[in-house]
């Protein structure tokens, strides 16, 4: 299956991982600025790094259509800079997934694709995707909605190690991000982790650096720049989430499962 996934954030980047390994073909899109934290464990570090490995899928910055069906080829997965995935029209994938994570659609719409799976909240099933995949924490999470949406967003960030929004990292002010620490450093309540235009971003609890922006990456005031993880496992760093393995699964479920229905479809017509 040829799969456009919209996205290539770290979550993005957890359900990549899962479909690579069931054989999928991939293509990813992404800003040429990223702004996912979760850099370790994002293919959309290939903007800056060219080249990323994640759990034993590699991925490739790809400039042009030859480059990106090159990559394809020695399957492998391929990232384009590509915010609007226009290279839907040229690539024309089996399956679209919109795991921007925008809280909002952003112009995704349900003829996208022959299968359009939407992340999160923001999107009803049945309108503008075939499926909508849960991504709060909980109960729920990685649940396939097939009428309607999602859990409308909180706002608060789900519970780890029993610290909600005090493990986010935030902007003090609108500026240039620049790290102090780096992803995998263990950090102290008051630690400063970053600056933006020289004013210190400082740790309001005490854990180990799971997500920090690149240098040089144009913020806001309060905008995520940031995650410590109180659990103190340095490893989490470097690998996939649960919540992104929970989503992928979700998603690869989606795929399989409307794409079974499109084949009982075609049998019955």
């Amino acid at each position: 299956m040829r799969v456009l996934i919209k996205g290539a954030g770290d979550l993005a980047s957890g359900i990549a991982c899962r479909l690579h390994q069931c054989g999928c073909s991939i293509v990813m899109t992404d800003l040429a600025v990223p702004t996912a934290v979760r850099r370790t464990v994002a293919f959309s570090r290939a903007m800056y790094e060219r080249t990323v490995e994640i759990e034993g899928s590699a991925a490739q910055l790809c400039s042009n259509m030859d480059e990106v069906q090159e990559v394809l080829r020695r399957g492998d997965i391929a990232v384009v800079i590509d915010p609007e995935a226009k290279i839907r029209e040229q690539w024309k994938p089996d399956a679209v997934v919109d795991a921007i994570l925008a809280k909002q659609n952003l112009g995704t719409r349900i003829d996208d694709a022959p299968i359009v799976v939407a992340v999160g909240p923001g999107f009803t099933a049945g309108k503008d995707c075939h499926c909508v995949v849960e991504t709060k924490r909980g109960h729920y999470l990685g649940r396939c909605i097939y009428t309607g949406s999602a859990i409308a967003n909180t706002g608060v960030p789900g519970n780890i190690g029993g610290y909600t929004k005090e493990r986010i990292l935030r902007a003090p002010c609108d500026g240039v991000f620049e790290p102090v620490v780096l992803i995998g450093d263990t950090v102290q309540r008051g630690d400063i982790c970053g600056t933006v235009n020289g004013m210190p971003m400082r740790s309001e609890i005490p854990g180990v650096v799971r997500g920090l922006l690149q240098s040089g990456v144009v913020v806001t005031k309060g905008m995520k720049s940031g995650d410590v993880d109180p659990r103190c496992e340095r490893a989490h760093c470097y690998s996939v989430s649960d919540k992104a393995r929970a989503v992928g699964g979700g998603v690869l479920e989606a795929l399989l499962h409307l794409d079974l229905l499109a084949k009982q479809r075609e049998r019955t017509n």
